[in-house]
């Protein structure tokens, strides 16, 4: 009975460490873990495709995206599932010079709600 009850404690123990070990996957909010915005520069006056990898699956249908320009102009533009779970394609018409967010707000697989901005310049090649 004390080695059962000694066995039983140290599992308990190991539950718990694991489950704190583990928040993240509770809350399961999408989060951005990389961006093609940081690998490849956005061409002046070509359309393109931006990809955002996320850390969970997220719903698509319900998620939305836009483009901000100069003046706070928001502008809704066309996303697709990238190939994997978590990867979204963000279409993204010729742009000219200058500064520009991508806004969005999608839901995780589990119906968490992530909102957030990221910001990048245009700028000719040199």
């Amino acid at each position: 009975m004390i080695m059962t009850r000694a066995f039983s404690s140290a599992a308990l123990c190991a539950v718990l460490t694991l489950a704190a070990a583990l928040p993240e996957q509770a809350q399961a909010h999408a989060v951005v873990t990389e961006s093609s915005l940081r690998t490849t520069p956005i061409p002046v006056g070509k359309a393109t495709e931006v990809i955002l990898y996320f850390n969970s699956g997220i719903e698509l249908a319900l998620s939305r995206v836009y483009l901000v320009s100069a003046g706070d102009v928001y502008q809704p533009v066309e996303i697709n599932n990238g190939k994997k779970p978590g990867e979204m394609l963000i279409h993204l018409p010729a742009l000219a010079e200058g500064d520009y967010a991508i806004k969005y707000k999608v839901f995780a697989a589990d119906g968490h709600l992530t909102e957030d901005v990221l910001r990048f310049h245009v700028a000719p090649k040199r």
